[in-house]
Formats: C-alpha cells, sequence, structure tokens
C-alpha cells in the first residue's frame, strides 16, 4: 500500500548546521519545502485509469447478454454455462488480494501495464474460443489479470492526486463508473451480440486495451515497488484453491446428485483448504488477509452481508437473460436495455437515499431494510410465467431489487472500512471486493445448479403430459428460474437478519468522511 502525503504538509529536509545569524543570510533549515507540485498530466491520467476500470467492470456483465448465443454456438451445457461467468469472478476475487499485494512489491504503473496487455491477450483467445472449455480459460485469464489491474488502478488513481478536492471529483467518476458499468456492459453486449457476433463480447476489450497501454506510456507516473515485502504464495493457494474446490463441488451436484463422491470430494476438500488458509494466515509473516481485519464483529457482518447479498443477487443476470431471449423472445439489444431499471434503481438507493439517511440512521436499519426490500422483488420474479410481460410483472421487480441494493451497498462500505488503521486501509477494501466476487461466484454456480435441476425434474414429470406438449421445455425453464428465485429471496432475507444482529445499532464514527458520495 502506498503511504497517503497531504498535499500542504511540509517535507522533512536534511539536518543543517548553519548557524550565522547575518540578517543577509538565509537559514535553509527553517524554510518549509513547498508541497510537491501536482502532476500536470494528472486528469489525462485519470481518463487512462478510468477506461481500464471500465473494461473490468463491463467484463463482469457483458458476455451474460452474449451467452444464450455462445451457448448454441459452441454446444455448452446448461449445467457447464455458468463457468463463462464463474470462471471470471472467481479468478478475479480469488486473486485479487494477491494482486494488491504484488502492485505494492512490482511498482503500480507496471503491474497495470502488465494487467491491461494480459486482459487483452485473454480477452482475444476467448473471442476465438472453438470449444466451451478454451472460453472458460479465456475467461479465467481474464479474471486473473483483472485480479493485477484493478488493485493497480486504485492505488495509482490516490498516488496521482494529492489534493484533496481534486482526488473526491477523481474517486467520484472512478464510483460512477463502478455503480454504472455493470448497465453499460449489459447494454454494449447486447449491441455486440446483435449486430455482429457474441465473440466480439470479448473482441472488444483489445481496442479498449490497447487504448489503455498508449495512454499509460504517456500520462501515468509511478514511484518503483517496494522492497523487502513478500507474497503469501502458500495463502494464495490455499485460499484460490478452496474456493475452486466449493464452486465445483456445487457445479457437480446437478448432474451427479448431491451424495455422489465427486461432488461431496472437493465440497470437502474446500472445506479443508480454506481451514488451511486461516490457519496460515495466523502464522504468515506477511498475510494476504491479516486476522485483525475480521476480527471486529461490526466488520465481519458487513462482510457478510456483503456476501449474502451478492449471493442472492448474481443469479439474476443469467437467469433473466435466458428468461427475456429464450422465453418472451427478446433480441439481445433490447435484453440490455431491460436490465438498465436495476442498475438505476442501485444508483438511486446509493446515492439519494442511503448517503442522505445514513448520518442519522443507523446501518443496520438501511441494509436490513434494503435485503428485505430485495426480497420481495425476489418474490415476485418467482411468479413470472410464459406469457408475462415486462413493465407490469419484471419492471417492478427489477426496481426493487435495485433499489434494496443500493441502499444495502452503501452502508456496507462505510461500516466495513470505517475505524480501520492506516496499514490495513487497503487490504480492508480489497477483503470487501473480494467478499463481492466470491459471492457473485458461488451465487451463480450454487443458484444454477438449483435452477437447472428443478428443471430436469419439471420436464420429466410432465414429458407425456399432453395438457404441457409442446411449452414443456420454456414452462421448465421458468419454473426452474422460480425455484432459484424463492432460494436467492431465502439468501437475501438471510442477509438482513445477520446484518440486523451484527451491524452496530448507531451511525460510524466519521461515516460521512468514509462513505461514498
Amino acid at each position: 500500500m502506498s503511504k497517503k502525503r497531504p498535499g500542504g504538509e511540509s517535507l522533512p529536509s536534511a539536518p543543517s548546521t548553519a548557524t550565522d545569524p547575518s540578517p543577509d543570510r538565509e537559514v535553509p533549515a527553517t524554510t518549509p519545502a513547498p508541497a510537491p507540485a501536482p502532476d500536470p498530466k494528472r486528469w489525462w491520467a485519470l481518463a487512462v485509469i478510468a477506461l481500464a476500470q471500465l473494461m473490468v467492470i463491463l467484463d463482469g456483465t457483458i458476455v451474460n447478454i452474449a451467452l444464450p448465443s455462445a451457448q448454441r454456438a459452441l454446444g455448452m451445457s446448461d449445467a457447464d454455462r455458468q463457468w463463462v461467468i464463474t470462471a471470471y469472478t472467481l479468478a478475479f476475487g480469488g486473486l485479487l488480494l494477491l494482486g494488491g499485494r504484488i502492485a505494492d512489491l512490482v511498482g503500480r504503473k507496471r503491474t497495470f501495464v502488465i494487467g491491461l496487455a494480459g486482459f487483452a491477450a485473454a480477452s482475444a483467445l476467448g473471442g476465438a474460443a472453438a470449444g466451451p472449455g478454451m472460453l472458460f480459460a479465456a475467461r479465467a485469464l481474464q479474471g486473473a489479470f483483472a485480479a493485477v489491474l484493478a488493485p493497480s488502478a486504485l492505488s495509482l488513481l490516490t498516488t496521482t492526486f494529492t489534493d484533496p478536492k481534486e482526488r473526491a471529483r477523481a474517486f467520484g467518476v472512478y464510483g460512477a463508473l463502478a455503480g454504472g458499468g455493470s448497465a453499460v456492459g449489459l447494454i454494449v453486449g447486447g449491441l455486440l451480440t446483435e449486430y455482429l457476433n457474441w465473440r466480439w463480447s470479448l473482441y472488444v476489450n483489445v481496442p479498449i486495451a490497447l487504448a489503455a497501454l498508449l495512454g499509460a506510456a504517456a500520462f501515468l507516473r509511478d514511484r518503483s515497488g517496494r522492497r523487502g515485502g513478500h507474497l503469501d504464495v502458500p495463502g494464495a493457494l490455499l485460499g484460490c484453491g478452496g474456493l475452486v474446490a466449493l464452486v465445483y463441488g456445487f457445479s457437480e451436484a446437478e448432474p451427479r446428485g448431491w451424495t455422489s463422491p465427486s461432488v461431496l470430494t472437493p465440497l470437502m476438500a474446500g472445506v479443508i483448504l480454506l481451514a488451511a488458509f486461516v490457519w496460515w494466515q495466523s502464522r504468515a509473516a506477511s498475510p494476504l488477509l491479516p486476522l485483525r481485519i475480521v476480527k471486529d464483529r461490526v466488520r465481519a457482518g458487513s462482510l457478510a452481508t456483503m456476501g449474502l447479498a451478492t449471493i442472492g443477487m448474481f443469479g439474476v443476470f443469467l437467469f433473466l437473460t435466458y428468461y427475456l431471449q429464450v422465453v418472451l423472445g427478446y433480441p439481445p439489444v433490447r435484453t440490455g436495455l431491460a436490465f438498465v431499471p436495476i442498475s438505476a434503481g442501485i444508483v438511486i438507493g446509493a446515492t439519494q437515499i442511503a448517503a442522505r439517511l445514513l448520518p442519522r440512521t443507523a446501518p443496520r436499519t438501511l441494509m436490513s431494510s434494503g435485503m428485505v426490500l430485495a426480497a420481495v422483488g425476489m418474490v415476485l420474479l418467482s411468479s413470472l410465467t410464459v406469457h408475462a410481460q415486462y413493465v407490469p410483472h419484471v419492471l417492478p421487480a427489477l426496481l426493487l431489487l435495485g433499489l434494496g441494493m443500493g441502499l444495502t451497498f452503501m452502508p456496507v462500505y462505510a461500516t466495513a472500512t470505517v475505524g480501520v488503521p492506516a496499514q490495513d486501509a487497503g487490504v480492508a477494501s480489497a477483503v470487501l471486493n473480494t467478499v463481492q466476487q466470491m459471492g457473485a461466484s458461488l451465487g451463480t454456480v450454487l443458484l444454477n445448479t438449483i435452477a437447472t435441476g428443478a428443471t430436469s425434474r419439471y420436464v420429466h414429470s410432465h414429458l407425456h403430459d399432453p395438457a404441457h406438449g409442446g411449452a414443456t421445455l420454456n414452462e421448465g425453464m421458468v419454473h426452474g428460474f422460480s425455484v432459484a428465485y424463492w432460494c436467492s429471496a431465502g439468501v437475501l432475507l438471510l442477509a438482513a437478519l445477520v446484518a440486523g444482529l451484527t451491524v452496530r445499532h448507531k451511525t460510524p464514527k466519521h461515516a460521512g468522511n468514509d462513505a461514498p458520495a
């Protein structure tokens, strides 16, 4: 982590031995050194950093709209399709803490450039995929390079802008990209899939990355890496390996059954590896995750709330994409536009409601209320049929989900990062981002397993029922989604309970300063 230097702080100077009190001679030791001049290229640097961050955020959702087309083209099964999303989020979240440590040691500009180049190469590989395995591997590589790129971008932003007012503006741009990038990804994915090809949802990253690389060479500055640190490679292997084992075990549950050794073995291995990760973090000299970060009950509760929220939420993008395109027959562009209300709800809930209420409202009240609101939206989605219409049936649910998530995310960020010592601030932020990505990975694979299993049982039970005829497949798909939505609603209600029981009653001190504007 870089050490922050306030813009007006006097720089230390070498001790002076000058003792001549002559009035015509100034003594340098008594004159404060001026603050370093702002980087004249800092706003161009912001444009480069923002472009790279937008690319990372886009890839969390841009492939969703293209997924039905990619599944048909590559012959993917329903059980395996979730790996297109999960491979990215799993590698991203599992390696994020390690990526931040690498950026500290190697140098932020250097890792920023490496992350950009690797991301572009992985995107080209995915666009040229000849089969599902090649696409899954490319998405995992994208996530791995994103785990190096994202913390480098955030650190560069912090070190480039030293003036508090300018830094607030820069982080405002950065936050807007984080909030609206997902919606942009859905729309861009729809446009590229409908008017070009699903492969362009991956190829599009290549020119973006090249433009950012040219800008990085021209406008970014950074000091060299920090000496004397160490990478916690055993911790990275244990943590990421445990998460991969859990996700794989859940993904095999639908085709093989929950009691199959192919399911139980990776699930048990995942639990053992994660337990070993916690043990190692308590003993490692330079741990990826200092356990003092999560020992605080309030912070742990906030992290658990975020994890449960993303578990319950992330399946919506996958299922609703298939519902709109396959069942209702929406073209890709219209499907992408259909998701705009949920992103608008998140922005309104976070910036216009939660940000105004947090200074005088208990964080747990906002979190719990948001999760209950989102759960109601999930229940509304569970009532969809093959003949539903967007405005009366889908739109209200998306608005409730967006507002609920916005009410939850903002106080979670404020509470999970407040009171953290300066030396742990970067780690605490990385942990929160990691929890989000892991929740997305586990939520996608678990809910997809539940949905495909329910669909298979429904289709099998109605296979010879003449009353259902040709509608059986679509009805089975909608039934599977409905079961998954009910499970999501239960997870969101559990998040509301966790927030209510663990997060402090009073608004955190300095929340107004720590929370995003």
